[in-house]
């Protein structure tokens, strides 16, 4: 029998039908079986290594019903015919037909493609290539449409593919055969193609890799795929993805190459656009991250000088070669200088700028951006080099030789209603600010202009605060027979004012009142209250009552008036001493922590009873507690809020225990004033995360001068 050409359609076929969702090539390659047929004998007498696999142990030459028979070939979908006769009667009808193969797990669709080999030389005119083309190389989900209308369809797209023969038996394996498909898709006619090896369609572009792997493979007889940029008759570029098979004799020698191409070139070209796309989202959220990064470091500052010095640290390491930050004073005038450089070994010349200021102080550029009080959209340009001798000193001029000098860029610092300062950009390249980076340096000075700005409004407000605070508090009052010392110290973040306070104060029946508490709360608010709180105590101190009595009677005007939402104190009242000198304190603890008593002896005491609930919460039980304990001559009592051991990463009974352990430890002897600084400088090993009072009370033994 012979079979017909396979018909193909008019026109070439374009390439997004042409295997359109092949994933990897050496899928085809490695998982498709190749036959030649013999058309008048009905016998395959050559195989590739997939096929003969298929059929086990059957030698070839063979007749392809055994072949099928070995090979488990079936037709996809029930038919009266041999599977042979059915597959042999689809080519011959110029269709394409979906088969499985029992082999393979039932499950394998594979499509059947024939076609005659006319044109060929002598000894193939009387052969047929029949390829089976798996499924799995052209990419299905795992559970394709099998319906016999998708299978059709998917088999008459592959049957025009590109196909080609080639004869290794020839010098330089030529092409012998190839279809109507491939000189439509390469614009070769056969005669121009045939006789010459398949290179004359590499070109400018062509992977010399990919071309040597394909040359590897067929010298080690193997199946390989490609995809590579060829070249049509006419010149134009496209990409190739090509799959080389060998067929082999009934000996087991390579006879033929057959070659399966498809012009993959509108797939290549949607995921390189896929993958510019994902890249350009990539590099504008890592733009944004950067500026972000930045922004938020100089909002952490909360103080203009630290953020002036780190910005140029921030930007140094992605825009130009070097950069300043340039502050100005209330007058507009440059005050202060900040520099860094991409290239750490720079950073004697950035100092030689940071010292000297003439440079900032006579450049054109950037006394224009600070006299200029309206928005307007700084560009880069180039640095006059040949003008700088006239307004440098010949170090800072060495300095910016050094550094690099080709194209600037003056970003106004611009806060609520005024320039701040001003960034500067310099790259020792010309033309080196791309587009993106313009937008991301202007953008960055107008966020570091407004962090800066709000930096010095916070620092301005915050030591108004900070002095109101402290006018609040007392000067200590001598008291006869005591030795006070006092210490007020904020938290070391200087973020805000708070409610801390301590009191010393003499009462008219010889007894001596002291305190120390604590409003919640970091805010003007939070130091108002503790001012009505301390002048409630001392008001309900100096009629007399006892330490439950005022503690109570706090709690009531608190709550009844709103003076403040939450605090905790220790009250305490010192009486005179007896003859032995030895003075009875009694306290009572509103939430707070519990005192200290250094003793003459070295130990250590917490007064840790008459505890009740914070001034501002409901009282349990129907009485405040009180306590009592002893100020023996040469005794000290310690009282301190939280900010003195509270420490975020450590445990608070923690602290407090090695508190007792290190204030055990103190020299005896010393005043009041040193034992405060040895107790700050014991629990000084960190940034303090809140305000700290300390209060510490020597009773001076009978016989000791005082002041």
């Amino acid at each position: 029998m012979t079979l017909n050409e396979t018909s193909s359609p008019d026109g070439t076929t374009p390439s997004t039908t042409v295997l359109p969702d092949v994933v990897d090539p050496s899928q085809v390659a490695t998982g498709g079986a190749v036959l030649l047929l013999d058309t008048a004998t009905q016998e395959v007498v050559d195989a590739n290594r997939v096929a003969a696999r298929l059929a086990g142990d059957l030698g070839i030459p063979s007749s392809f019903g055994s072949w099928c028979t070995a090979a488990g070939i079936v037709p996809a979908f029930g038919t009266a015919r041999s599977t042979s006769e059915a597959i042999l009667a689809a080519l011959r009808e110029g269709r394409g037909i979906a088969v499985r193969s029992t082999r393979r797990g039932g499950d394998a669709i594979s499509w059947a493609v024939g076609l005659p080999l006319v044109g060929a030389p002598d000894r193939l005119a009387d052969r047929a290539l029949l390829v089976l083309l798996p499924l799995a190389g052209l990419g299905e989900p795992s559970e394709p449409d099998s319906s016999p209308g998708s299978l059709q369809m998917r088999a008459a797209v592959a049957s025009h593919l590109s196909f080609t023969i080639s004869d290794p038996s020839l010098p330089d394996d030529p092409l012998v055969w190839v279809n109507p498909a491939f000189c439509e898709v390469t614009g070769y006619s056969a005669d121009e193609v045939l006789g010459r090896n398949c290179r004359f369609l590499q070109g400018p572009g062509t992977d010399p890799g990919a071309v040597a792997r394909i040359r590897t493979a067929i010298e080690a007889g193997e199946a390989v795929g490609e995809t590579l940029l060829n070249h049509r008759k006419d010149g134009t570029p496209f990409w190739n993805q090509v799959v080389v098979s060998p067929v082999h004799d009934e000996e087991g020698r390579v006879t033929h190459h057959v070659g399966i191409q498809a012009d993959v070139t509108e797939r290549v070209h949607a995921e390189r656009r896929h993958v510019l796309e994902l890249d350009e989202v990539n590099r504008e959220n890592q733009r944004l991250s950067l500026l972000a990064s930045i922004t938020q470091a100089l909002v952490d500052l909360f103080d203009e000088d630290s953020g002036a010095a780190l910005l140029p640290e921030l930007v140094a390491p992605h825009f130009g070669t070097w950069c300043a930050v340039v502050v100005t004073d209330g007058t507009g005038e440059p005050r202060l200088v900040h520099g860094a450089a991409r290239d750490p070994e720079r950073a004697a010349d950035i100092a030689v700028l940071e010292r000297s200021h003439r440079w900032v102080l006579e450049s054109p550029s950037v006394l224009h951006v600070l006299s200029t009080h309206h928005s307007q959209v700084p560009a880069p340009f180039p640095v006059e080099v040949a003008s700088l001798a006239d307004r440098t000193t010949p170090e800072e001029l060495a300095a910016l030789e050094r550094l690099g000098l080709g194209t600037a860029l003056v970003v106004p610092l611009r806060g609520r209603d005024r320039h701040t300062g001003v960034l500067v950009v310099v790259s020792e390249d010309e033309d080196a600010f791309s587009r993106d980076d313009l937008h991301d340096i202007v953008a960055l000075g107008a966020r570091a202009g407004l962090a800066l700005d709000n930096a010095r409004l916070y620092h301005r407000e915050h030591q108004a605060a900070l002095t109101l605070q402290r006018s609040m508090l007392p000067e200590i009052v001598a008291a006869p027979g005591l030795d006070c010392a006092a210490l007020y110290d904020p938290a070391s973040d200087g973020t805000d004012v708070g409610g801390d306070w301590y009191d010393v104060v003499p009462l008219p029946t010889g007894r001596v009142a002291v305190t120390v508490g604590d409003v919640v709360g970091h805010d003007v608010r939070a130091a108002a209250s503790m001012g009505q709180l301390r002048s409630v105590i001392r008001t309900e101190a100096w009629s007399g009552r006892s330490p439950a009595e005022v503690v109570a009677g706090m709690d009531d005007l608190v709550r009844s008036l709103g003076m403040a939402d939450i605090a905790t104190c220790v009250f305490a009242l010192v009486d005179p001493p007896d003859a032995h000198g030895t003075r009875r304190i009694t306290y009572t603890r509103s939430g707070h922590l519990a005192p200290l008593l250094l003793r003459v002896d070295g130990s250590v005491e917490l007064l840790d009873g008459a505890l009740t609930t914070p001034i501002g919460a409901p009282i349990i039980g129907e009485e405040v507690p009180q306590a009592e304990a002893l100020l023996h001559p040469g005794d000290v009592l310690v009282l301190f809020t939280d900010g003195l051991v509270e420490r975020r990463d450590r445990p608070l009974r923690a602290q407090l225990a090695n508190l007792a352990t290190c204030a055990g430890e103190i020299e005896q002897g010393m005043d009041a004033a040193g034992v405060r600084d040895a107790i700050v400088e014991v629990c000084a090993d960190g940034r303090r995360e809140d305000d700290t009072c300390v209060l510490v009370v020597r009773n001076i033994p009978s016989g000791e001068p005082t002041d």
